[in-house]
């Protein structure tokens, strides 16, 4: 069978409804997902036309500030199936996916749907997991990747489990808690615990709302719980007071500052005010620590805000991360988990602020 394979169109907008409809009885893309999806930059909508006839579909969605794609969805009409078209869209997805410049691309697929695992296997994606009751039917879901880019060495990742902030201030206490619990798994997270963590280690203010977690304060809280660590600042003046336009609110963010310092060294926790290197963080994470590293969500989310996210993995090309917050463009929560972020990425996205701050918490096991 001859088929065409090319972009999407807003005019394909009644087919891929009409298509999605004939192809699942559940886990439906909505009209309005397609229409989303059509006007959006982050990802590659791509069709088979047979006889002038949409055969199929592939949306593969480029999580922006990351060097992930996944394939969100994949549709071919029953009537057309056996034809190798579902192949040649998943290798002209993985062309879309290679030239926006991806380094990983996965997938997720029903644990029965074995033509479906037959055909990713062939195509060169290795299992990486396991997803429970994943479908709106309750079925689980096996986890595929492949690396799209050639490399020489494999990631090397941590169980970490994920965890989804409940607020929109508390990355911090998210990610310190995920860490904490994949050290010593009789650490229980919870949302208490999360909000507690936070009032422990608050900045008071920040640019507006609520303030975030000021290293210092998390590394207290580590300890606090019976976790050594130490910290990296690579400036010794008050964190997070440019961005505070009122004076009193300033005053109480120095107040703050001045507060953890001495709390800190009362504690004997190790602060270097010195940049840490991207070999230091594997260092720490090859030892079995694990780190706290504070990002920009300028290439994310262009809002240029304080994040603290997990690392949990790492190999030749890249730093693997974990993020407590899923985003318009990462609504499920397996795109927020092993986040391959290039290292020349990093490098940009770990610097926040006017002051170009850098700053990460390295948690080990509970201390003696």
């Amino acid at each position: 069978m001859n088929f065409l394979i090319r972009p999407a169109q807003p005019g394909d907008l009644g087919s891929l409804v009409a298509l999605e409809n004939a192809c699942f009885n559940s886990d439906r893309l909505s009209r309005r997902s397609f229409k989303h999806w059509l006007s959006n930059t982050h990802c590659a909508l791509l069709v088979a036309e047979a006889q002038q006839v949409l055969a199929a579909y592939i949306l593969i969605i480029h999580h922006p500030g990351t060097r992930l794609a996944r394939i969100y969805s994949l549709a071919v009409l029953p009537q057309q199936r056996g034809q190798g078209i579902a192949k040649a869209l998943l290798k002209a997805g993985e062309q879309a996916a290679n030239a926006d410049g991806r380094l990983y691309l996965r997938l997720e697929v029903s644990v029965d749907n074995t033509a479906a695992i037959k055909l990713y296997e062939a195509l060169g994606f290795q299992n990486f997991g396991l997803y429970r009751d994943y479908y709106q039917d309750h079925k689980d879901a096996l986890r595929y990747q492949k690396r799209i880019r050639s490399y020489h060495d494999k990631p090397q990742h941590r169980s970490v489990h994920w965890l989804r902030q409940t607020t929109p201030f508390t990355c911090g206490p998210a990610a310190l808690m995920m860490a904490m619990h994949a050290l010593n798994k009789q650490y229980l997270p919870s949302q208490e615990e999360e909000i507690n963590i936070w009032r422990e280690a608050t900045t008071i203010f920040m640019t507006s709302g609520h303030g975030g977690c000021h290293p210092l304060g998390l590394a207290l809280a580590a300890k606090r719980r019976h976790f050594s660590v130490e910290v990296w600042i690579n400036q010794t003046g008050t964190l997070f007071i440019d961005g505070v336009r009122n004076e009193s609110k300033k005053q109480v963010v120095e107040l703050v500052d001045n507060g953890f310092k001495r709390q800190v060294q009362e504690q004997g926790i190790p602060v270097h005010y010195t940049p840490i290197s991207q070999d230091e963080l594997i260092a720490a994470f090859n030892s079995g620590a694990i780190p706290l590293i504070l990002i920009s969500t300028y290439a994310m989310d262009r809002k240029k805000a304080p994040h603290w996210v997990v690392m949990s993995g790492f190999d030749d090309d890249c730093l693997y991360m974990h993020d407590s917050d899923p985003d318009e463009e990462r609504q499920n929560d397996l795109d927020c988990q092993y986040i391959p972020i290039a290292k020349e990425d990093l490098e940009r996205m770990s610097c926040f602020g006017k002051n170009r701050l850098r700053t990460a918490v390295i948690i080990r096991a509970t201390a003696d």
